[in-house]
């Protein structure tokens, strides 16, 4: 059964500070290393180090999405990178590490103070990826903010298929709660760290 839009507001102020104060922490302890990346990737290939993309948010409103530039100038902007060709030859060497270690998400922290996103919750997708829009549409899935990990990152991230996705994006919806939240933080950590389910081009 899917949580109404009143259960889902229950949590939500609560879980707005909840954001608010980790994500401000969080860009406090690593503002250093955070500087320290955007230097190398602007030094090692052209462009910015800030790499922006439009993104589908809570109640399917557009908007900017920031991560560590981890592709060169000429890679295609509107597609997930599944759907590329040759995704490997877009890569740089520092953006294949940095998407091994998910340190290029780090810059959604900014996302997240905005309000744009959420610590945890369903991935944000990009207009394209229609299939995934219907199946989120159709689970009630929009009435959250779009996180920076959630119930599929910690469950295959990049294994699953889009309708395992879509499952585990309904599932979030439906046990939204602060437990959940936690627990799921608490399993990010330890995806993070052992590398399980990142498939780099």
């Amino acid at each position: 059964m899917q949580k109404s839009q009143n259960e889902v507001g229950k949590y939500r102020y609560g879980k707005r500070f909840f954001d608010l104060v980790f994500s401000s922490l969080l860009l406090f302890f690593l503002a250093l290393p955070m500087l320290a990346i955007a230097l190398f990737v602007a030094l090692t290939s052209r462009g910015g180090a800030i790499f922006r993309q439009t993104r589908i948010g809570r109640d399917g409103k557009p908007f900017v999405c920031y991560k560590f530039r981890t592709m060169y100038r000429d890679a295609p902007n509107n597609r997930p990178t599944r759907g590329f060709p040759d995704a490997a030859k877009f890569v740089t060497p520092i953006g294949r590490f940095l998407r091994r270690t998910s340190l290029d998400e780090l810059p959604q922290l900014f996302n997240v103070l905005r309000g744009d996103m959420s610590l945890i919750g369903p991935r944000p997708l990009i207009g394209e990826e229609e299939e995934m829009h219907r199946l989120r549409r159709e689970n009630g899935v929009y009435a959250v903010r779009p996180g920076i990990t959630g119930l599929a990152q910690i469950n295959g991230r990049d294994l699953l298929d889009d309708a395992e996705k879509a499952a585990f994006d309904a599932q979030y919806v439906r046990g939204f709660s602060l437990r959940q939240d936690l627990q799921i933080l608490g399993r990010t950590f330890k995806r993070v760290l052992s590398g399980n389910g990142i498939r780099t081009p």
